[in-house]
């Protein structure tokens, strides 16, 4: 199976900080890489990171707020400086349309990239491919916002000693998988099932149903965690989740590995959001981002 990781390119809030730039990630995942929300400095720690234009196929925004978007130019300019080969479908909430528009010709650049935009106005699918499916699902924030989630189709898992017991072994076990039976066995009888995976990614937002629906039965959730939980209040007024909050999300949907991100620069450490998040309850793999870590999606179970 191809790589399936995320590429952290930043993880502030609002400002950068010494060690945080602004957001930036990319989702690597079977010869694919979508990028979230390219804010302030993203093309640069493309390069910091290993990431070429080349790795990218589509472009996810959140929202348009500065810290989520202003990258925005400087990769477009890249993808058509690089002469990306393939086509780079753009999605954005449908109501900053002036924003994009804005910052797709900030400046003067010679466009030799197929960038197809598909701005997203409701609740639905956004891609259907072979490897993913990508849905789009309303958050809760002062200005429009959406986040995404790619789920893999099922498939099949081979359970070899059910094949044994029938006698089906070498290339018969191929032929089973393609034609779904074989000397009168069938496919159900010797598989099972095999979950696809499930990625979440959850910008800023307060709580709200999108935050629960984008999370249930993640494989890796990538969520915002801006505040800690002593400033709950705060976090709700101005859109935002705590540690806390995000970590309990992530408990009630069943996330295997929660990623928390988007840290206020008025919290100096770090392990402080770890530590909010196992007082939440959350007992799976859990990383507190920085930026320029690669994160691999969980095997399958």
């Amino acid at each position: 199976m191809s790589v399936r990781e995320l590429v952290v390119l930043g993880t502030a809030s609002q400002v950068p900080t010494r060690h945080r730039n602004h957001n930036g990630y990319v989702l690597l995942w079977d010869g694919q890489g979508i990028m979230f929300d390219p804010g302030e400095g993203t093309q640069r720690q493309m390069l910091r990171a290993g990431v070429a234009a080349h790795d990218l196929h589509r472009i996810c925004v959140t929202h348009f707020h500065g810290d989520h978007s202003l990258g925005l130019a400087g990769v477009i300019q890249r993808i058509n400086l690089d002469r990306v080969p393939h086509p780079v479908a753009a999605h954005y909430p449908a109501s900053g349309q002036r924003f994009f528009d804005r910052l797709r010709y900030a400046t003067a650049y010679r466009e030799t990239v197929q960038l197809a935009e598909e701005p997203v106005a409701a609740d639905g699918p956004l891609a259907v491919t072979d490897s993913y499916t990508l849905d789009a699902i309303r958050l809760s924030h002062p200005v429009e916002s959406y986040g995404y989630r790619l789920t893999e189709p099922d498939g099949r898992r081979m359970l070899p000693a059910l094949l044994a017991e029938r006698g089906i072994e070498g290339p018969d076990v191929g032929r089973l998988q393609k034609e779904g039976g074989l000397g009168g066995v069938t496919l159900d009888e010797v598989s099972e099932v095999r979950r696809g995976q499930r990625f979440a990614f959850v910008m800023d937002t307060r709580l709200c149903d999108g935050v629960h629906a984008l999370a249930e039965g993640c494989d890796m959730l990538v969520i915002e965690s801006t505040f800690l939980d002593e400033d709950e209040q705060l976090a709700t007024d101005h859109g935002h989740l705590t540690a806390g909050q995000a970590a309990r999300v992530a408990v009630e949907a069943g996330v295997r590995h929660l990623v928390l991100t988007h840290f206020s620069q008025r919290y100096p450490d770090p392990n402080v959001y770890e530590q909010q998040a196992r007082a939440a309850g959350f007992d799976g793999e859990l990383t507190i981002a920085r930026d320029l870590l690669r994160v691999p999606l969980p095997k399958r179970t």
